[in-house]
Parts: C-alpha cells; structure tokens; sequence
C-alpha cells in the first residue's frame, strides 16, 4: 500500500510538472512575443520594410606609402583615428574597426551614405588616405539598419576614447 501512495504520488508530482512547463513559454517564443515593430526607430534609423538599409563598406587596404618613420606613423594614426571619430560624430560613419594581423587588407569603415561617390568625399578626409599609407575600395552594401544605433551604444561601454590625449 506504502509503494502505491508512493508511486501515486510521484505520477501526480511529474504531471504537474509537465503542466507547469507547457505553461511556461520557450526562450524563443518569449522574445518573439516581447519583440515588437518600432516605427519611430525604424523611420529614424532609415529602415525599410525588412529593417535593413543601404550602406557603403570601405575595405582599407595597404597603401603605396607605409615607410614611414615610428614618429610620422604614430602622428598619422593619431590623425588617421581622430578623422574616424569626427565622421562618427557627425552620423557618416557608422562602424569602423582594424583588422587583426597584417593581411593587406588592413580593416573596414561602414559609412551612412546613399552613394558610393559620397563615401569617396569622405574617404578623401582621412589623413592616411591623403597620405597613401591606405587605400580604400568602396562597396554598396545592405545591412542592418540596427546598425545606425552602434556608436551611441559603444559610448556607453569604452572606457576611454580612441584617441589618446
């Protein structure tokens, strides 16, 4: 009698217990039910229908010009990452980051331009552009209008800036 008030209970504890699990909803289809249309951001960060939106990418690729000494290239990169910072500042730029080793292509910019023509303005502004230590190859690309919001997140996760003072 003992084992059948035992077993009994058992069923009723593990029924229960698959109940409470239908009840509660899978990671997944919680965030999609948290998960809804924004159109104040969409329409702010130039969205369309899918959430995507044009870019330009800029590949930045070793240029004619890097024998430099370690004082003019560190002068350079100081001008090359305060250019980065101003088209940031000013929503052109949407990310930009180096690469890792030094493969020819040395890293990337993603600008917030309509045309590959006004991403080579930009690109022209950059010192070590200007300098032939890189060259940029420019592509249209359609990516992530989440992207836009990058650079306000990344202000509150550095500690410190770019450029040094």
């Amino acid at each position: 009698m003992r084992n059948l008030i035992f077993l009994i209970t058992m069923i009723f504890l593990i029924a229960c217990q698959s109940d409470k699990k239908a009840d509660i909803p899978s990671a997944d289809s919680n965030k999609a039910n948290m998960i809804q249309y924004d159109s104040i951001t969409a329409r702010l960060y130039g969205a369309d229908p899918y959430g995507m939106k044009k870019y330009v990418m800029a590949f930045l690729k070793r240029g004619p010009n890097r024998d430099l000494d370690s004082i003019q290239a560190s002068e350079l990169q100081k001008a090359h990452l305060e250019n980065i910072v101003q088209m940031a500042e000013e929503g052109n730029l949407v990310l930009a980051g180096p690469f890792f080793g030094s493969g020819e292509i040395r890293g990337i910019y993603i600008f917030n331009v309509e045309s590959i023509e006004e991403a080579q303005i930009l690109t022209e502004t950059d010192p070590a552009v200007q300098a032939g230590s890189l060259e940029m190859e420019l592509k249209e690309w359609y990516g992530s209008a989440a992207l836009m919001a990058v650079n306000d997140i990344h202000k509150t996760l550095a500690k410190r800036g770019i450029v040094e003072e």
